[in-house]
């Protein structure tokens, strides 16, 4: 793997990625996390917002936000 490819995980929260790839925000907004500009995003979690907002498949989120900054 590339060392300047971008990695995005569950531990990653969803401000750090909304900083660093805006273009990841159409992907949150598909997957129904729509508190990407909310105080929240900054300390919360990918995995944290999974789980608050009942989204069931976080694997899937993940694999469209690495596909969005690939």
């Amino acid at each position: 793997m590339a060392e300047d490819k971008a990695i995005i995980t569950k531990d990653m929260t969803i401000g750090e990625v909304v900083k660093k790839y805006p273009q990841t925000v159409p992907v949150f907004f598909r997957h129904g996390l729509a508190c990407v500009g909310c105080h929240v995003a900054n300390w919360e979690t990918v995995e944290q917002g999974v789980i608050s907002h009942g989204i069931q498949d976080l694997d899937a989120l993940l694999q469209d936000l690495n596909l969005a900054v690939a």
